[in-house]
């Protein structure tokens, strides 16, 4: 089967690896760049966008992958994965670790093998939705299969409410 032109060529490519090739990739007039455009375009919950932000944890880069309605803590990033310093990355690491520009990044199919870790918040839903390698292109999955597709480790990285505890 072939899959959709509006799939970033390499997003495209990665689905077909993995065998994924009855994921259905949306195209939108109008950018779904930020969690909030993508879930008003979709019509889904912003908890149900996946965020595919990459930081850079002692010199290597990280995918975090996080629900559209959560900050990430880069404290709890670092704690998790035992690093001494964590940042986001810039524009530009993030298109040479990913070959995506920031807004399209999906969760897998990146040029650079990373260490991913994926907010457990992820799972309350039964489908999750993704961008496909563009700012105008997503797609939906099961969180459990999405996160093991992106090579995933649960962790709790999301940022807590003031007052809450830890």
């Amino acid at each position: 089967m072939t899959m959709p032109s509006s799939a970033h060529p390499r997003f495209a490519a990665a689905l077909s690896e993995l065998g994924l090739t009855d994921v259905e990739i949306r195209a939108f007039p109008d950018a779904t760049r930020t969690a909030a455009q993508a879930a008003e375009a979709i019509g889904c919950e912003l908890s149900q966008i996946v965020k595919s932000l990459i930081f850079v944890a002692d010199g290597e880069p990280v995918l975090v992958l996080m629900d559209g309605a959560s900050r990430v803590d880069v404290e709890r990033v670092r704690a998790e994965l035992g690093a001494e310093t964590v940042r986001r990355a810039d524009a530009d690491l993030v298109r040479e670790a990913t070959g995506y520009a920031i807004g399209g990044v999906p969760p897998f199919g990146h040029l650079t093998a990373m260490r991913v870790l994926a907010d457990r918040g992820l799972l309350v839903h039964t489908v999750v939705w993704a961008a496909a390698g563009t700012p105008h292109t997503v797609f939906a999955l099961g969180p459990t299969d999405l996160i093991a597709h992106a090579g995933g480790s649960l962790a709790d990285v999301r940022e807590q409410p003031a007052g809450a505890a830890r």
